[in-house]
């Protein structure tokens, strides 16, 4: 029997430092070694219990969790899940700490101070179970906790993208996320489309930090949204993604059907989208995460013909969602994070529409129509 996770859970609130405990260990697999009420205890209790993974609120006097993160990071390399609120500040200081280094995050519900954290109870111990087996951070992405704005270019003129490239991503994805598109040109002639496994709540704040630090234009997907050249549209959390061809152009449509996967976002909701529409002229792309979400979403832009990417395991916070796809024979390429925004460039830079070599293998788009396949009426 192999032994207990052993978990230091850190907040001010001492009710926080009683639920939290008691949602965990309904868990069999999880021991919750001790309790803190802020940075400066914390720091000591980790010296003292040496526990395989901390949870960590972000708001706290003496010493406020971001800075207890930074020396967490910095002295001790044990994998932090970070507890935040539900509100604008709390989402700021979220994607600070994931920048110094937090494994992943759970927003605690609006409730919370009521004591209803049923909510995020699976979450967080599933989270808590896979940030245990994040010894040390292997994500190779270094960005800045604070990225210095990009001066955009003057507007360019809306026209229509050679490419449709959709991005699945889960745990580490903000930060290789902000490291792939920082390395993208203002002037990238594709539509990158991307569902990033995120509550409600988060998305519109995590699109505006990638457009102020990206030259592409970044935004939160709104139903109707043209999709165009130089253009990366964030799926909202707790919505589906999905793109459509219509008269007026092509286009992103959100939806609220059921979770597909256990996710709402779903990666496979989007790929499937594309690969419906847009055939060849999709490209797939799976980055770190757990689970296999996008898997089978892969298989079906692979099967359109589309190219299919996957991020290398090894430069991956979490691997599952892309060695998934992987092990069912639908990744094309494995790329490294840091080589990525490169490939991307190298292959899709091109205004070229129709026929062009990728991934070694020659696509056209002649018979696009015919080569579409269909979206299983569960994932729409």
């Amino acid at each position: 029997m192999s032994k207990p996770i052993r978990v230091l859970v850190v907040d001010d609130s001492a009710l926080m430092r009683k639920l939290i405990p008691r949602i965990l260990e309904a868990d069999s697999s999880i021991e919750v070694v001790g309790t803190a009420m802020d940075g400066a205890f914390a720091l000591k209790k980790i010296e003292e219990l040496r526990p395989d993974v901390v949870t960590l609120d972000l708001e706290m006097p003496r010493m406020d969790g971001l800075e207890t993160l930074r020396l967490i990071t910095k002295e001790q390399q044990v994998p932090v899940i970070v507890c935040s609120t539900h509100s604008h500040e709390g989402a700021y200081s979220t994607f600070k700490a994931l920048a110094f280094g937090a494994i992943d995050f759970v927003a605690k519900p609006k409730g919370a101070a009521a004591g209803r954290l049923e909510t995020i109870a699976a979450d967080l111990i599933q989270k808590i179970k896979v940030a245990s087996r994040v010894k040390a951070r292997r994500n190779a992405a270094q960005v800045s906790a604070e990225p210095p704005p990009v001066e955009k270019s003057r507007q360019r003129a809306a026209t229509a993208p050679n490419r449709i490239i959709a991005i699945g991503i889960s745990t580490g994805g903000p930060n290789a996320l902000q490291y792939v598109l920082q390395q993208i040109p203002a002037d990238f002639p594709a539509c990158i489309l991307v569902v990033q496994h995120m509550p409600e709540g988060f998305t519109e704040m995590f699109a505006k930090r990638l457009n102020d630090c990206c030259a592409l234009d970044v935004s939160e997907a709104r139903s109707g949204d043209l999709l165009l050249a130089g253009r990366v549209l964030i799926c909202p959390g707790n919505r589906h993604l999905l793109a459509r061809r219509m008269p007026r152009g092509d286009m992103a449509v959100l939806s609220d059907s059921p979770p597909v996967n256990g996710h709402r976002p779903s990666v496979d909701v989007l790929f499937h989208a594309v690969a419906q529409e847009f055939g060849p002229s999709a490209v797939g792309l799976l980055m770190t995460g757990m689970g296999e979400d996008g898997a089978e979403g892969l298989g079906a832009i692979k099967n359109a013909g589309g190219p299919t990417i996957a991020q290398s395991e090894d430069s991956c916070v979490v691997s599952g969602m892309p060695r998934a796809a992987m092990e069912k024979g639908f990744v094309g390429t494995i790329v490294p994070l840091e080589g990525i925004g490169a490939h991307l460039v190298s292959h899709y830079g091109s205004h070229r529409r129709s026929s062009e070599r990728t991934d070694g293998v020659e696509k056209t788009e002649k018979n696009e129509t015919q080569r579409r396949i269909p979206v299983s009426s569960s994932r729409a």
